[in-house]
Parts: C-alpha cells; structure tokens; sequence
C-alpha cells in the first residue's frame, strides 16, 4: 500500500533493475497510483513475475528485459515499452549494485593480516563493472529514453544514489565512487535538461536491509554483524529503513504537481545519517 496517492494515470515510467527487491516495489507503487509501468532488468525471469504481479492487482505492466549497459538491449525495452503504452514519460535509473571482487577485508590499511583481501587486491574489472553497472547504466538510459523527453519538452528522470555518495563507507570504494557520481552526474542532467522540461533528481537511500547486503549485516546463525552495530549507532533513528520508507520520496518526485520546480537535488532517505557526525 502506498502512504499516499498521487494521480500518475498519464505517466509511462520505465524502471530499471526492476527485478530487484526495491525497485519493483517501486514498480508496484508507481503503478498502484496509475503510471504504466516498463519492468526493466537483465533477467526476463524477474521481469515477467513483477509485470504479472502488477497486473494481476490491477496495474499497468509490461516485462521490457535489457542489459543496460548495452545501448542496443534498452533501444529494444524502451521500444517494447511504447508498443504497449506510448511514449515513456519518465525514468527511473535504479539498475546498481556492488561486486565482492572490489571489497576489502580491512577498513583500514592499518588492520591488514595475512590472507586478507586488501585494497591492492581489489580486482580491475570487478572495479569497472561497478562503475558501468552505477554510472554507465544510469548515461545509456538517459541518452535512450530523454531524447523523447526533450524533445516533447517535459520528462522527469530520478536517479537513485545511496549514503555511500555522501561519505564513502569502508570496505567497499568501487560502489562509494560510483554512487558519487550518479550524484553528480544527476545534478549535470539537471542543468543540461533545465530549459528541456525534463526535470532529473535522485533519491539517497541510506541502510536497507536487503538479500544484497544481507551478508555484511548479518552473520549465518542471524545475529547483527559488528558492522551493523557501526550502522545503527550511527543511524539517529536506530533502525535500518524498511522499502515502505522511501515510497512517500518516490511519489513526490514522480508527481509533476508536486515537484515540479525541483530539479537537481539528491534526497536523503537514511533515518538521519548524514546528519549525525558520531558525538
């Protein structure tokens, strides 16, 4: 359920890495508040299970597949898209992730033993793929779907970033770097898209407890990790954000009414992090 509604029945909103446990929420609640829906991600599998969901609750969904981080692959999903419901209005960039081969063992270099992985182990192409997966994937879905946008003079693209572009977390530089850059890089779009009507903004989440990260939260048997005690003592609120937090940030952005004069900000959704300096 969303916490609020907000009419979107004249939007189409392509999603991408849909398929995941947040951006299909996502999904689910664009299309509840009436958008159609494009589900973008690199598994048709995934795809086709948050399409059929949508639509068998009443939504607007089509299952778009692409690796988006090959031009060809989303021209084909947008195309898809737009067979089905028209024009894409918007887009949401949520397609990122990490990788483990650009994690380290250590959070300082001080702390390096024997048979750690440190930070001169990292792995080069473990590190660029990151780099595509966040930033390179957010540029070719831009570059594909607001030519439209700009064109018809009113578009709306929210990019999704994390705490990691406001201060780099330890352990895992390649995704700290990268969702930096989707900061800047959605506050670049901004500017660029300004006197197009297409308005671009991101949404910074800060811990969510999801299958992605759940092994440096959690130990095997289900107790916190000594990092997840870090991340809650650091966390005002004291708890990690549930999906449901970052709808409400979702909707407004995607609600011309609503924002429509808001262009290059990034949204903290972190339950006070990047406000608490630790005393």
């Amino acid at each position: 359920m969303v916490p609020f509604k907000v009419d979107l029945s004249k939007e189409v909103i392509a999603i991408t890495g849909a398929g995941g446990v947040l951006m299909s929420a996502f999904a689910k609640a664009l299309a509840e508040c009436g958008a159609a829906v494009g589900i973008m991600d690199l598994k048709p599998e995934s795809c086709e299970k948050v399409a059929k969901e949508i639509t068998e609750a009443g939504g607007r969904a089509v299952a778009a597949p692409a690796n988006c981080l090959k031009k060809s692959d989303i021209i084909a999903a947008k195309s898809a898209i737009e067979a089905k419901f028209g024009k894409v209005t918007a887009l949401i960039n949520g397609a990122g992730g990490n990788s483990p081969k650009c994690t380290t063992d250590n959070e300082t270099a001080a702390e390096a033993e024997a048979d750690m992985k440190t930070f001169f182990d990292l792995d080069e192409e473990g590190f660029r793929f990151v780099f595509d997966l966040n930033i390179m994937s957010a540029v070719l879905c831009s570059q594909v779907f607001a030519a439209d946008m700009a064109k018809a003079g009113k578009g709306n693209i929210i990019n999704v970033s994390s705490m990691n572009a406001y201060r780099p977390l330890t352990k895992i530089p390649a995704y700290s770097a990268a969702k930096a850059g989707v900061s800047n890089l959605t506050q670049w779009l901004a500017v660029h898209f300004a006197d197009k009507g297409v308005r671009v903004n991101a949404m910074a989440p800060g811990f969510f407890s999801t299958k992605q990260n759940a092994k440096l939260l959690f130990n095997d048997d289900g107790t916190p990790t000594a990092r997840t005690a870090k991340i809650l003592a650091h966390t005002p609120m004291r708890r990690f954000g549930e999906t449901e937090d970052l709808i409400g940030t979702l909707l407004w952005l995607a609600d011309e009414k609503a924002s429509g004069f808001v262009t290059g900000i990034v949204v903290p959704v972190d339950g006070g992090f990047s406000a608490y300096s630790g005393v």
